[in-house]
């Protein structure tokens, strides 16, 4: 069935309200996203927006708004509730989630993806967590495993008949899963003095030592290599996009390597813009920054 141009006009639009979400929340996805093909682009952003809405629910905006723990979390299970029928439908009345929904319907992205995703920002919204081994396995998969898998699936955009198999999937699942637990480290003086919590098991950020920082830092450059020998195999401009993103993540983590966890309890660390361009022109050119 032929979409009608007033369809295509509306799609168009969502997938021009996620791009510009992308724009505002992040400098290194946006800069990293930029070296994509067109249509890869605009499937990363509507996956890059949802993601940053249901974030924003849990993190911050929504209560600032004066909304409840319990009004949070009914918001965010009617955005979840709207992301699986738009995914039915082809359609809905909210622009990102729309956008969302068109890139999953051609994507094959589906609620086996988007409720791990929405699981974990319950674990979020529901407590301040000091999650244990188990509930920090649980948060890692929905919160950043299947988002990797959602964007490996919009890669295969790029070379039609692209077969996604357990090497890719476990790359993508690795490649995310680093970039949360980067952010872990690099947002634990925010996560624990205005959000008040704690992922990592095990960790009290008062008494963060830097043995406890080495081990996650040793896990994240594993995870780094893991996903690196998938991203090889991806197609030439999904695969110049993340290795940028790797790399970039992968120099945020020799910059956590490098800091005190005294440090990390009072100070966000980032890579100087200078240096985040250096690894966006070395990854366009096909090379990497290590």
């Amino acid at each position: 069935m032929t979409a009608s141009p007033a369809l295509d006009l509306y799609t168009r639009t969502a997938h021009a309200a996620s791009a510009r979400v992308i724009g505002s929340y992040s400098t290194s996805f946006g800069y990293a996203s930029r070296l994509l093909p067109r249509e890869v682009r605009a499937g990363i952003a509507d996956v890059y927006a949802l993601v940053r809405v249901a974030d924003e629910i849990v993190d911050g905006p929504a209560a600032e708004a004066g909304l409840d723990r319990p009004e949070v979390i009914a918001i965010l299970d009617e955005l979840e509730g709207d992301t699986l029928k738009a995914i039915e439908r082809g359609f809905s009345s909210n622009l990102i989630v729309h956008a969302f929904a068109a890139t999953a319907r051609g994507t094959g992205i589906g609620p086996d993806l988007v409720r791990p995703f929405f699981e974990s920002m319950r674990m979020d919204a529901t407590a301040h967590p000091r999650f244990d081994h188990e509930q920090y396995r649980r948060y890692i998969h929905g919160s950043a495993e299947v988002v990797g898998s959602m964007c490996l699936r919009v890669f295969a955009l790029e070379r039609p008949g692209m077969v996604v198999d357990e090497h890719l999937e476990e790359g993508a699942r690795r490649l995310g899963a680093a970039f949360q637990k980067v952010n872990f480290l690099r947002d634990l003086a925010d996560d624990s003095g205005r959000l008040g919590r704690s992922y990592i098991p095990g960790l009290d950020p008062a008494t963060f030592t830097d043995r406890e920082k080495e081990a996650v830092v040793d896990e994240i450059a594993e995870d780094l290599t893991v996903a690196r020998s998938a991203i090889a195999r991806l197609p030439h401009g999904s695969r110049r996009a993340t290795t940028a993103a790797a790399d970039l993540f992968g120099r945020l983590n020799e910059q956590l390597r490098a800091t005190p966890a005294s440090r990390l309890r009072t100070t966000r660390v980032s890579v100087p813009l200078r240096r985040k361009l250096r690894i966006l022109i070395l990854a366009a050119t096909g090379r990497t920054s290590s």
